[in-house]
């Protein structure tokens, strides 16, 4: 029978006892570590004008969009560790599957935009300043955003609209799938449309960073071994961020289609975490203390009185 849903249960906060405590302030020290470094890097970069070049302003993009996700987790999550019960509000949820689906979306969008920023640098570099302008830069990150935005929109509506028959969500925060297995009717049409979202937004941009990676093996096989180091530097960090971010994705992508009865609660709990903990963590870290640029600033700022004075 069909069920007005108010509210909706997050299942998968298993009970940990007094464990409660150690777990929220670990939690809330993450949450402040991601907030510093993230904000580090935004400040660091809008700061210094020799870095004011494409690949920084994506990676303070990539920064601010660590800080929109994690806003749309962590409040919530640590409330719900020190709560009894894990009732969300329908409008709240949905709230939720926005933010951190749309930041989710984004990271992938960028992180391909970063690929092709790589790429006309190795491959066309006569061309790229030509090419990746602050107009240029300025227009992918409006369409990295709008793009994903627009057709989460249109997903959330959709599921939106569903009688339910349940309110327990298998998660420690809300996800479309969730709410649609929760469907009284069939959901041919939001499967279709949730398919066409992950293609344009996971797979599309995927192959396209592997397409562009490919192209740089390419030039890097008939270069010397001083251009390769070069290259070497200046792309793998963002490399290590698109393998970290795509095995987080993978992961959460699984999670939701597989039968959490068969996994340990504490695994299925860490596996979902990932994708909106892990990348918010690292991305700082990975882009601070591999680029030379940045982790030289980085260093002045944390060491210097006077640094905000120059």
């Amino acid at each position: 029978m069909e069920n007005s849903t108010f509210h909706f249960n997050l299942t998968m906060f298993v009970n940990i006892g007094n464990y409660r405590f150690p777990a929220f302030f670990f939690c809330l020290l993450l949450y402040s570590f991601i907030i510093f470094a993230n904000l580090l890097m935004i400040l660091v970069i809008s700061r210094q004008q020799s870095l004011h070049e494409p690949m920084y302003m994506f990676i303070a993009l990539l920064s601010f969009n660590s800080l929109y996700g994690s806003s749309g987790f962590f409040p919530r999550f640590l409330r719900d560790l020190l709560s009894d019960t894990h009732l969300i509000s329908r409008p709240a949820c949905f709230t939720q599957i926005f933010i951190i689906y749309t930041y989710g979306c984004c990271e992938m969008t960028m992180l391909a935009m970063m690929a092709y920023d790589r790429y006309i640098a190795v491959c066309h570099p006569l061309h790229y300043h030509n090419k990746m302008t602050s107009k240029t830069v300025f227009k992918l990150a409006i369409v990295a955003w709008i793009f994903p935005a627009f057709n989460l929109i249109s997903c959330i509506a959709m599921s939106a609209k569903l009688p339910l028959c349940g309110n327990e969500i298998q998660k420690v925060f809300c996800a479309n799938w969730n709410v649609v297995k929760l469907s009284c009717v069939g959901t041919a049409v939001n499967d279709a449309v949730g398919m066409l979202l992950t293609t344009t937004t996971v797979f599309l941009p995927l192959s396209f960073v592997l397409y562009t990676y490919l192209r740089i093996l390419i030039v890097c096989s008939r270069s010397s071994a001083e251009f390769k180091g070069k290259v070497l530097q200046s792309c793998l960090p963002h490399l290590i961020s698109f393998v970290i971010y795509s095995i987080a994705g993978f992961c959460d992508i699984a999670l939701s289609r597989y039968s959490l009865e068969e996994i340990n609660p504490f695994v299925a709990v860490i596996l979902s975490l990932e994708f909106v903990v892990i990348p918010p963590i690292l991305n700082p870290l990975v882009y601070g203390l591999k680029l030379p640029e940045i982790r030289r600033h980085v260093f002045r700022l944390l060491s210097k009185d006077d640094y905000f004075g120059q």
